[in-house]
């Protein structure tokens, strides 16, 4: 096997190190001479010893192999790492379904055992199967559909979890956490009806199936919330919690309650994050100022670590969710404004046939369209003039800016927003930030004003019929046929919101338009499954520490003990032939010995002898 190569070459040169211990002195000896300077009347000694030192030899061979073949028992591994269980291999799974309002998707994550330092989080990333394509399913419509039969709510996430079962192991399925958190579509069903729907998913699914499920695990959460993990998920693919500069901006925290003497905290600068979905804007930031007043509705405090104590871990975060702020919700807002100004015309006809359509500077140029944006049903024409300036005019009375601000300074609606520093803050947006970028004008990635207004200047003032022949070529083959038809508006909508409600700067440049980070599918189920298991790294670092200490010493055996241990054997076993022939010298008679000749006495010519030697009958030189 592969693992065992470190183990043998270890003992291997253990006895390497004994036997060039040993050689030396065995050449020492033998250049004094062969034959014992006594050997006549101490022969029975002479064989004593040399049998001695021959079985001390046999002995410390056999020891040595002996340790070599029981060494993985005792240690009960092949690691050779100082552990016996190497359980970073070892896969844990996590179940996110995300039931929004058009329908519900389900992801699955997976992690390695904690490392067993309190301050590092879990290792989480999204499992794909073995073509590398990440596991997720959808199921539609929304889960709040059966708010008039919650019977059946289970049989329809049942096959998500079906789906996403045949990539856990069996033998894990009890120990996986599995969560169905609901969103938008659920939030504006009764009460009532979100109980009954809840409570068949925590008795059928738990009945069904042995993931691991608490009480809690189903539930509606808060946009508010939901904008709290967006923000974790995507500080965490950017390796933002972890220790250490790197190759990160870094940044002082104090927070709040702590003395002016406390010692600041320095860790890396977190990203703010804001997705526009279609029918709200969500914005999360951290707020590094300890004197910053945010309304309790406002701000959110995050400990991501094992422990409550874990300061270097704690975040406080600005975050909120503006309803109705989405690109189709704000689409249909607007066309209720044009309609109501139409409307004080003195021309009682205005919209209400093609001849008379009302003029719409978000459309492209000559486009027409055909809506019915109120319960009467009936229908509004209106016609494209395509002005991408003159639609961001018109579009800035949905912003709400005129609503009274109680806590200043205030973005939309007359929410509070706490100052951004343009120069040291950096954002990433999503959905249709990335969409209004990308899909038509290919401008994805890092956001600059001007590009975006000279693509949609240039889109909404050319010809709708232009624009059809250009689609009919594939010209745009990111985008869709509702995506090329309200490009115009949505394009000046993102721009409006972003400069005009949450006050950025036209020149901002450290915004980041995208779908994906480090090439991972970032969506906010991975900062939910983070910070709803914060807590398991501590359950492993208990459980380490709490394993009886009788166990411990027969499981846990450092690599470097056999081998200290048999190269103080090698050494006594050299003391002792030192030793042991030392003890037979003064046994012997004392006699003069013999001189040793030099090298010169083997290279002396015929006849020449060296000087200073003298010749003893009986004696053998080397």
């Amino acid at each position: 096997m592969k693992e065992e190569y470190p183990m043998v070459i270890e003992k291997a040169d253990c006895f390497k190190r004994f036997t060039l211990i040993l050689k030396p002195l065995t050449v020492f000896m033998a250049r004094i001479y062969i034959n014992s300077p006594c050997s006549n009347p101490n022969f029975q000694l002479k064989k004593l010893l040399i049998a001695v030192m021959g079985l001390i030899v046999i002995i410390s061979f056999i020891a040595l192999v002996v340790a070599a073949v029981i060494e993985p028992y005792i240690t009960g591994s092949n690691k050779y790492d100082g552990i016996i269980e190497d359980t970073s291999t070892q896969k844990h799974y996590g179940i996110v379904i995300d039931c929004g309002s058009s329908g519900s998707r389900v992801y699955l994550y997976s992690w390695p055992t904690h490392s067993g330092h309190p301050g590092d989080l879990l290792n989480m990333q999204q499992v794909t199967d073995q073509y590398g394509d990440i596991i997720h399913k959808k199921a539609k419509p929304g889960l709040s559909s059966f708010e008039d039969k919650p019977d059946k709510a289970s049989d329809y996430i049942s096959p998500l979890l079906d789906y996403v079962s045949k990539y856990i192991p069996r033998d894990l399925h009890k120990e996986t956490p599995l969560y169905i958190l609901a969103t938008a579509g659920m939030r504006l069903i009764p009460e009532k009806a979100q109980k009954a729907i809840l409570n068949d998913l925590q008795t059928d699914i738990t009945k069904n199936y042995d993931f691991l499920v608490a009480e809690n695990h189903f539930e509606v959460i808060s946009g508010k919330l939901e904008g709290v993990y967006a923000w974790i998920a995507v500080n965490y693919v950017l390796d933002k919690f972890s220790h250490g500069p790197g190759d990160h901006e870094v940044v002082s925290v104090r927070l709040p309650g702590e003395s002016p003497n406390t010692p600041m905290h320095v860790r890396r600068r977190t990203v703010g994050m804001i997705d526009m979905g279609g029918g709200s804007v969500q914005i999360a930031f951290e707020v590094t100022n300890p004197k910053a007043d945010l309304p309790k509705s406002l701000m959110a405090e995050v400990n991501l670590g094992c422990q409550n104590s874990d300061v270097d871990h704690t975040y406080r975060i600005y975050v909120t969710t503006f309803l109705e702020f989405g690109a189709n919700s704000a689409r249909e807002r607007y066309e209720e404004m044009l309609i109501k100004k139409s409307l004080s015309y003195s021309d009682p006809y205005r919209g209400r046939n093609t001849t008379n359509a009302i003029q719409d500077p978000c459309l492209p140029k000559q486009m027409p369209l055909v809506t019915s944006p109120n319960e009467s049903g009936r229908k509004y024409y209106f016609k494209g003039i395509g002005d991408f300036k003159k639609c961001r005019a018109m579009m800035k009375p949905l912003l709400n800016k005129t609503l009274a601000c109680s806590h200043k300074p205030c973005s939309m609606n007359g929410i509070h927003q706490p100052g951004i520093d343009p120069q040291r803050s950096k954002f990433y947006g999503f959905s249709e930030f990335w969409y209004s970028t990308e899909d038509v004008f290919g401008i994805g990635g890092p956001y600059q004003y001007s590009k975006l207004e000279h693509e949609s200047q240039d889109f909404c003032s050319t010809s709708w019929s232009v624009l059809q022949e250009r689609y009919k070529k594939k010209l745009y083959p990111k985008a869709d046929v509702d995506r090329f038809k309200t490009q115009c508006f949505k394009g000046a909508w993102l721009a409006t919101v972003l400069h005009e409600g949450f006050q950025f700067p036209e020149d901002y440049k450290n915004l980041i338009a995208a779908q994906l980070i480090n090439k991972k599918d970032v969506q906010w189920t991975l900062g939910a499954l983070i910070y709803r298991t914060r807590f398991l790294p501590l359950r492993d670092i208990q459980k380490s520490i709490s394993t009886p200490s009788s166990t411990r010493s027969w499981t846990y055996i450092p690599r470097m003990f056999l081998n200290e241990y048999l190269i103080l054997l090698c050494i006594v076993i050299v003391l002792a032939s030192i030793l042991l022939y030392m003890k037979r010298l003064r046994l012997c008679p004392k006699k003069e010995l013999s001189r040793v000749p030099s090298m010169s006495y083997f290279m002396t010519g015929e006849n020449e002898a060296e000087l200073g030697i003298r010749t003893i009958k009986g004696s053998n030189y080397l």
